[in-house]
């Protein structure tokens, strides 16, 4: 070892040795990682140069072609809000330059890293939504849902804290939004089951509500800081399921955490008009939501619904809202039609001029930005523009599906499946009746929940099974017949060389049925990245 000119140090190797010179390029990758004094079998010496580390170059942000949009004409002059996420600021490059306030953790690593590190999670959310806020009031956006994993397992039975550890920030966010006059909203996840049979889901559930209005008191928002939640499961009973919700509306929860409580209608269990009685009785506002409106209709029209709905927020003192989504292109059946569309096209025909707005679409703050383009509602800086997809379809880029599996056991009479193992499963920010063979009860206890009303029950058992078993016996028929016509062109014992183009598409690939891939991204469970050519699918019996 000798220093070189720079006054660095160099690797030097023991001489008169062939052998070890020839390992030493073959090898060089393994020994710069070796610290100063250390030495391999043939007692050579290695030092670490040292060398700056380069700092990577940032990406040139890319250009967008923006489409026109067709012009409409309307009289709304209400605000309209996004849920949970902005697109801009979430894929910002490099990713440390990344800001959301939906930063989680699972139970395990809560476990190995401590409280403490949660909190800090709770922490940084906070700091990524006061960003938010100002981004929004710079591009005219003053509606905003918060997401309900702003602190991870605040709401946990066990593992649950208080977020008085973060008022500072809180308040500062806070302070932010009210200057601006923005409007703060909540909608608690899919598991907050207020008219459960089951204690420890209702009690879970007044947990969470808790917690969310925790969040919204600590900012110092004002009673417009509402927590929409829906009427939930119908559990075979819709009666006595609607006089549980009453009961623990009425009794059981806390009287701040009622104050802030809103209803919305949803498409399998509960429409407009049940809800609406509800909380005309309990004097709690009612939010109409206009997609679940056309899949799960009421007997009166959307204007009714709007005018009974609109003396609760009157007599509560409450700027009324409501949300507007639209089913993906392509969509048919219901189930097809419950998945949110990335972008709407239209404002309701009934939607009242000072209505807040909350626009429930895939493409979030750009499925604002759509709607202000169209109807010229607001001003939009053409940098914070994105294309919309080209080619939508009815399919989302959510969790994957599990028809085929849950299909399976209802056909196998399976006494663990119940009436929600046909609900498909939503996107994490689109909050909605979720498909759930097992609901999360407050972040990590399981607790099974029928979600599906009778009316719907016997129409959707027969339509997931039918598409499962069809597209299972037309997999199988097609293999059928590649095996005939493999066995019709090669004599037995002898073996078929590949094709060039054997079912592989490009030259010099192996077919596709030796292709090696992983059974867990395969079509049997969601995936989609394999074909039907891929594995050995079996038709469902």
């Amino acid at each position: 070892m000798s220093p070189d000119a720079t006054g660095g140090e160099i690797y030097t190797s023991a001489p008169d040795n062939p052998e070890q010179e020839g390992k030493k390029s073959k090898n060089r990758k393994h020994r710069s990682k070796k610290s100063k004094g250390q030495t391999n079998e043939g007692d050579e010496e290695f030092v670490l140069e040292n060398k700056p580390r380069r700092k990577r170059q940032p990406k040139p942000e890319p250009v967008y072609i923006i489409p026109d949009v067709e012009r409409k004409d309307t009289t709304f002059k209400g605000r309209l809000g996004y849920a949970c996420l902005n697109t801009v600021l979430r894929n910002k490059r490099p990713a440390s330059d990344s800001t959301f306030c939906s930063r989680t953790c699972r139970l395990d690593s809560l476990n190995k890293n401590g409280l403490d590190w949660v909190k800090d999670i709770g922490r940084q959310n906070v700091r990524d939504l006061i960003t938010m806020i100002q981004w929004n009031e710079d591009n005219h956006i003053r509606f905003l849902r918060l997401s309900s994993e702003m602190f991870p397992f605040a709401s946990h039975e066990n593992h649950g804290y208080s977020l008085d550890y973060c008022t500072d920030l809180l308040e500062e966010a806070g302070d932010l939004a009210n200057k601006y006059g923005h409007r703060l909203t909540t909608h608690p996840g899919q598991f907050t089951q207020l008219g459960s049979p089951k204690p420890k889901v209702v009690d879970a559930a007044v947990r969470e509500l808790d917690y969310h209005c925790q969040m919204l008191d600590l900012m110092g928002i004002g009673i417009d800081g509402v927590m929409i939640v829906h009427g939930g499961g119908t559990y075979g009973d819709k009666a006595s399921a609607i006089e549980r919700l009453k009961r623990v509306i009425a009794e059981v929860l806390p009287p701040r955490v009622r104050a802030r409580l809103v209803l919305e209608n949803d498409e399998m269990c509960y429409n407009a008009e049940e809800l609406l009685s509800i909380c005309e009785e309990l004097d709690v506002p009612f939010v109409l939501d206009y997609h679940h409106d056309m899949l799960n209709p009421s007997s009166i029209p959307p204007s009714e619904i709007i005018k009974r709905a609109g003396v609760i927020w009157k007599h509560r003192g409450i700027r009324p809202k409501q949300h507007l989504s639209e089913p993906r292109p392509g969509a048919v059946t219901l189930m097809e039609r419950r998945a949110h569309a990335d972008r709407c096209e239209t404002l309701p025909a009934d939607l009242p001029d000072d209505m807040d707005l909350m626009i429930e679409a895939k493409d979030k703050e750009q499925a604002v930005f759509h709607l202000y383009r169209i109807y010229d509602l607001a001003p939009v800086i053409h940098a914070n523009l994105r294309p919309p997809n080209p080619n939508p379809s009815k399919e989302t880029n959510g969790r994957k599906s599990n028809k085929r599996a849950r299909a399976t056991k209802l056909r196998a009479g399976d006494p663990g499946s119940n009436d929600e193992m046909l609900l498909d499963p939503q996107d994490e920010e689109d909050e909605a009746v979720i498909d759930a063979s097992v609901v999360k009860d407050v972040r990590g206890q399981n607790v099974t929940e029928p979600l599906l009303s009778a009316n719907h029950q016997q129409g959707a058992m027969e339509e997931v099974i039918s598409r499962t078993s069809q597209g299972g016996i037309a997999q199988k028929a097609k293999r059928q017949r590649k095996r005939k016509k493999a066995t019709a062109t090669t004599p037995r014992g002898e073996v078929e060389e590949p094709s060039d183009r054997q079912d592989t598409g490009s030259p010099g690939k192996k077919p596709r049925s030796t292709r090696h891939h992983s059974v867990g991204r395969d079509r049997r469970h969601g995936g989609k990245t394999s074909t039907s050519a891929d594995v050995d699918m079996q038709p469902l019996v």
